[in-house]
């Protein structure tokens, strides 16, 4: 069985997707790599290091220098043996398409996930 995936296409083809509210959407024109560092900078700062209650049991790990061209971030259960990731966010080509798969996207925080990586991937850095 698949996980939930959160896809969305700045490029139209995928016009399905564009009515979904509650997908991620970067800005267009910008690369993946460009995208993935703003949103792994604003859940570095909002979701790990600040200690929000939400994330406080997960541990990211950054995965930007990606040979697959799918640069992204992971967060996994902290002090845990068990390093299947439990969310999954990326970004591939450009003008980049973001995904956002894992768990966590089943759960009741996929929203905040949802609105936080939206302003994030924008260039917004406010938690």
């Amino acid at each position: 069985m698949r996980p939930a995936l959160a896809v969305l296409s700045l490029s139209g083809a995928l016009a399905l997707t564009a009515c979904q509210s509650d997908t991620p959407r970067p800005t267009r024109g910008h690369s993946a790599l460009d995208i993935m560092e703003r949103v792994a900078v604003g859940a570095n700062t909002c979701w790990i290091k600040s200690g929000d209650g939400d994330f406080k049991g997960y541990a990211m790990a950054p995965e930007l220098d990606s040979y697959s061209g799918r640069p992204r971030i992971l967060l996994v259960r902290k002090n845990s043996g068990d390093i299947r990731p439990l969310l999954v966010v990326q970004a591939e080509g450009n003008p980049a398409r973001l995904d956002a798969f894992g768990p966590m996207m089943d759960q009741p925080v996929r929203a905040r996930i949802v609105r936080d990586v939206n302003r994030w991937s924008k260039g917004d850095k406010n938690c």
